[in-house]
């Protein structure tokens, strides 16, 4: 059990391992259906005969994996919650290459975002509007970090992510393939709406607190905004990745789209991400 608590705490023993720890029998079925190997899969006596647990457990046997009961009380002494799910396991995962979404009509490139729920939030929102993949660059949280292994509701499992090191290097790489690159500002941008998204696009959102960087965000394509109604200043980075995604989505669905972004870098202006003032929960 000491291991499956240190690699719920230590991200550099998870990348050294190539794996990821999953706490439910949801979590632990989008893994399988995902095709990942299971390394073991670890049962809380108190939830243990639940249909839900029974049956992910019997897949993880068919599937080669090792199925521990555990002793009572040991489950909350392991497990990163409050109230621990029933079920956890080690799967294995290992980040995709940039090379695997290239040709992809949409791929979100997270700088700087640390809040592990907010990134959860923004793969599971990427994945749900058909988007071709994630790039984490350096300073983005870890992937595999168990808040953001949750958020992510098996997301995850399902879409590339990349970890994609400095900012400048993976934008570069995404340019090289035929990728128009478009941050995220609170004010001053192309109205999301109006933009064109039937393209390639890499779709680029900053840190929660100070947004993007401004020599990052001078070397992008275009920028966009979300104009708001209400009086909010502005919206969290998950929530404004899903509305821009879904824009996306919408426009390659319909055939409509807006005008043709001027050429060259984005419009001058405060860089937030897509667009918080400050951390949030995720949306």
């Amino acid at each position: 059990m000491r291991r499956v608590r240190q690699l719920l705490r230590k991200g550099a023993l998870r990348a050294a391992e190539q794996v990821a720890v999953v706490e439910g029998a949801e979590l632990l079925s989008s893994a399988l259906d995902a095709g990942c190997p299971i390394e073991a899969a670890y049962l809380d006596p108190a939830g243990a005969s639940a249909p839900a647990v029974v049956a992910v457990a019997d897949r993880v046997l068919a599937a080669g994996g090792r199925v521990h009961q555990l002793a009572p009380g040991v489950m909350e002494r392991m497990a990163s919650t409050v109230t621990p799910q029933p079920v956890v396991a080690v799967v294995g995962w290992s980040p995709a290459r940039l090379e695997a979404v290239a040709g992809t009509p949409l791929v979100v490139v997270c700088v700087d975002v640390r809040d592990p729920g907010n990134l959860g939030t923004v793969i599971r929102s990427a994945d749900a509007a058909g988007a071709g993949g994630i790039v984490c660059c350096a300073g983005t949280v870890d992937p595999t970090n168990p808040k953001c292994v949750r958020a992510t509701a098996g997301s995850l499992f399902h879409l590339p992510v990349v970890l994609g090191g400095p900012a400048g290097e993976a934008l570069a790489g995404l340019a090289r393939q035929g990728a128009t690159t478009v941050g995220t500002v609170v004010r001053g941008g192309t109205d999301y709406a109006a933009f064109d998204w039937r393209r390639p696009v890499a779709l680029v959102l900053g840190n929660e607190a100070a947004g993007l960087d401004p020599e990052v965000a001078a070397t992008l394509d275009a920028m966009v905004s979300v104009p708001m109604a209400g009086r909010a200043e502005s919206l969290n980075v998950a929530m404004s990745a899903a509305v821009v995604c879904f824009e996306a989505l919408r426009q390659r669905r319909t055939g409509g789209g807006g005008a043709d972004p001027p050429p060259g870098p984005g419009p001058a202006g405060p860089t937030m991400p897509g667009m918080d003032q400050a951390p949030g929960a995720p949306a």
